[in-house]
């Protein structure tokens, strides 16, 4: 006899903070931000997590002293939430140069793909920014 096979039960499952459910947002633009910061980012609790195995790291090799391990951990996990978002922060700032710039794009008819590429790369060069 073989193993005993039980049919699978569907899954409910939540709406997904996805571009194809954009029914739940109120602008594409917008939805399509907010569901690139979930998908990109770490939950907080692992970045917590991660904060609080350096500084435990850090003290049992000697080489970092505290009396307040809370606020280190918090300073910690602040430093790598902002590492994390600054490509985000960069794509943000590529997007308001190419709004300011879309009529020349359209007069010279630029593909908004190949600019974006062009100027997010001389950004980063230019802030010397490892991505």
């Amino acid at each position: 006899a073989g193993p005993c096979l039980q049919a699978a039960r569907p899954v409910k499952r939540s709406p997904a903070l996805t571009l194809s459910n954009p029914k739940i947002y109120t602008s594409s633009y917008r939805a399509s931000r907010i569901a690139r910061s979930f998908t990109m980012q770490l939950p907080r609790a692992f970045i917590e997590y991660m904060a609080r195995q350096l500084l435990k790291r850090l003290s049992e090799s000697g080489l970092v002293q505290y009396e307040q391990p809370g606020y280190v951990t918090e300073v910690i996990s602040q430093v790598i939430l902002d590492e994390l978002s600054v490509e985000d922060r960069i794509n943000d700032e590529v997007r308001k140069i190419l709004e300011q710039h879309g009529d020349q794009m359209k007069q010279y008819g630029a593909s908004y793909e190949e600019a974006f590429k062009v100027v997010k790369k001389q950004l980063v060069r230019e802030r010397k920014v490892i991505l």
